[in-house]
């Protein structure tokens, strides 16, 4: 896969999670619900940590911390991008991920929080709440423990 299609899919994701932020945050105000299904609403809530906002109490610090790791794992992607353009579903996966990464690092950079709004849950418990951008690194990472296994069994079949 070229480099440059893996990076149009990172920039749709960019995009996409970039849009959806904006139309929530125009339509909505902080701590809004607006139930959708009997499992689902939108809600807007912010998270200045990382997942399931580890370090959200902190001081600040750990807004540049996370931001020097989004951009540090967003360069060391686009390398594997390059050196691995053979391995189309390593390169899909690289590219949700990649596009997750900026939408949340662009977030923290300029608003020192990511916005989060897609709320699921079951009866009274909550999943925490998510967005665009953390789906994209969720089916990234999902479809590399994929690859991983299509990989462990090739490798079977080719030692066989």
């Amino acid at each position: 896969m070229k480099l440059q299609t893996s990076l149009i899919i990172a920039f749709v994701i960019l995009i996409l999670d970039l849009a959806t932020k904006f139309w929530v945050e125009s339509t909505m105000v902080f701590g809004q619900r607006i139930p959708v299904t009997s499992f689902f609403n939108l809600v807007l809530t912010y998270n200045s940590g990382a997942a399931f906002s580890f370090l959200s109490e902190q001081s600040g610090w750990q807004r540049w911390f996370l931001s020097g790791i989004a951009a540090l794992a967003s360069i060391f992607i686009i390398y594997l991008l390059n050196k691995h353009k053979d391995e189309k579903l390593f390169c899909v996966s690289l590219s949700f991920i990649l596009g997750g990464a900026i939408g949340n690092l662009y977030d923290r950079i300029t608003l020192g929080h990511v916005v989060d709004f897609l709320d699921f849950y079951v009866g009274g418990y909550h999943w925490p709440a998510f967005n665009i951008a953390d789906s994209a690194i969720f089916i990234g990472a999902a479809l590399l423990i994929i690859e991983s296994f299509r990989q462990k069994e090739g490798s079977a079949k080719e030692s066989s």
